[in-house]
């Protein structure tokens, strides 16, 4: 039986093609590993269908060889399934599992309308674009069908970076073969693959250093815990302090003992549950209590921004630098910077100036934020619909979250999530980790249709959910 973390790695394609070959060089054959795949799929799409009249769609290579196996086993159960096969099967184990299919095979589609359409036609191994008679016909059993399962990914989906067709509608439910793919959980692919199931078939732990988060199991506070312990949050306002006062609001209820606001001048007097500091911002910053320190929501871009992030870089202090400060940072400000203490929390845009500012090219999200921390040493927290994390120890990728979270403000609370996680001495993967995981069920929690300020009331919410 696989380990937990072996069913969360994420493969390439290449990967994938190797941990399959190993597979078959220590005995398993390829007609075992694709009845494997296809009767484990099958059981997806018997629970989905209900009974209810299945297509399957097969392509030539193994992808196809998966579909057959499938509606052999729906058949086999009683249910009604046909296949569609434009093209005829060209390997061995296609072939083989084709003949064993005993069922109805048509080469047209014409009359191919049903409740349950599967997609076998290729899977992650395609290295070119479908054509224009296979973009055609996919999409039409689409709309001739009620529900839809794509095996693997769905075809013509870059495996590996996410891509998605033009005009291609989204799938109800993806199941993956052997592993995940980076398609499932990246680029446009990520929320359009519908609900994802993984099919495990034998593959054991590559040694990938990309996985699917696990979900956090967090713990209340020591019994003799006080104030300080459970930590210290120093945020840094500017130009707009209200996005501060929101991001303190959310290390409260994600944890944080404490939270104050650093200021180096005038700013509005903050709400009775928080402290506000004023005076030199160098010496607020060398409080030994601090246990970390946020700086961007509200920060501006001008001359001073410049010289309070400037001030909280040279602080030693474990840092969570966000929004405007993600505009001001390069490598001026990082010399002599200890990177490792601190986690960057870009949404595309902020993304693509911090690429801009470290000469990082262009590339898929994934690409461009492993080059980030590979090339600074910051934890880069990619925000957006696919989130993902890189850091030291690989890459992180995310269930989606309510996209009712694409409302102003929600960085600023997920800033203020993770300041607290890494106050309270979590490293920064896994306060950025787990700042991600608050967001989304304080997300869930808050309903639909939230501001801002009502997603950071429900981060208490959220913290009580992983106790």
């Amino acid at each position: 039986m696989p380990s937990s973390e072996c069913l969360r790695q994420v493969l390439t394609v290449a990967q994938m093609q190797a941990a399959e070959q190993a597979l078959v060089d220590a005995g398993t054959s390829v007609d075992e590993l694709m009845l494997r795949a296809g009767k484990g799929a099958a059981e997806w799409v018997w629970r989905i269908g209900g009974g209810r009249p299945v297509t399957v769609l097969c392509g030539p290579g193994n992808n196809g060889g998966d579909g057959y196996v499938i509606a052999a086993e729906i058949a086999r159960r009683g249910g009604a399934v046909r296949v569609v096969a434009p093209v005829p099967p060209k390997t061995d184990a296609a072939r083989k599992a084709a003949e064993a299919f005993r069922g109805k095979t048509i080469a047209e589609a014409d009359k191919a309308d049903g409740e349950v359409l599967v997609d076998c036609l290729f899977g992650s191994g395609l290295s070119r674009p479908l054509s224009a008679e296979h973009r055609a016909l996919l999409r039409r059993l689409r709309m001739e069908h009620t529900h839809s399962v794509a095996i693997d990914v769905p075809s013509g989906v870059g495996a590996d970076t996410g891509a998605w067709p033009d005009g291609m509608a989204a799938w109800d439910c993806t199941l993956a073969l052997g592993a995940w793919k980076r398609a499932h959980w990246s680029g446009e692919a990520a929320v359009k693959c519908g609900t994802l199931k993984l099919i495990d078939i034998g593959i054991g732990d590559t040694g990938t250093a990309e996985r699917v988060s696990g979900k956090p199991k967090l713990a209340r506070p020591a019994w003799n815990a006080h104030k300080y312990r459970r930590g210290l949050v120093g945020i840094v306002p500017g130009a707009m302090p209200g996005a501060s006062v929101l991001a303190a609001h959310a290390a409260m209820g994600a944890g944080a003992g404490y939270v104050k606001l650093l200021a180096d001048g005038p700013t509005a007097a903050p709400p009775p549950d928080l402290v506000l500091e004023t005076g030199d911002l160098v010496r607020l910053l060398a409080d030994d209590r601090l246990g970390a320190v946020l700086i961007g929501p509200g920060l501006g871009r001008d001359e001073a921004a410049r010289l309070r992030l400037a001030a909280v870089l040279g602080s030693g202090k474990r840092l969570v630098i966000d929004a405007d400060a993600l505009h001001l940072l390069d490598d001026d400000l990082l010399e002599g910077a200890d990177t490792s203490r601190i986690v960057v929390t870009p949404h595309e845009g902020e993304l693509a100036k911090l690429c801009n500012s470290f000469g990082i090219q262009a590339g898929s999200k994934g690409d461009r934020s492993v080059a980030l921390n590979q090339s600074t040493g910051l934890t880069v927290l990619a925000k957006g619909p696919d989130t993902l994390l890189a850091h030291a120890g690989g890459v992180h990728y995310f269930p989606q979250g309510s996209s009712w979270l694409s409302v102003a403000g929600s960085g600023d609370v997920l800033a203020g999530i993770i300041a607290a996680r890494l106050a309270g001495g979590a490293d920064p993967a896994t306060a950025a980790s787990e700042g991600v995981w608050l967001h989304h069920e304080a997300a869930r929690a808050a309903g639909v249709a939230f501001s801002a300020s009502a997603l950071a009331q429900a981060v208490t919410e959220a913290l009580e959910h992983f106790l």
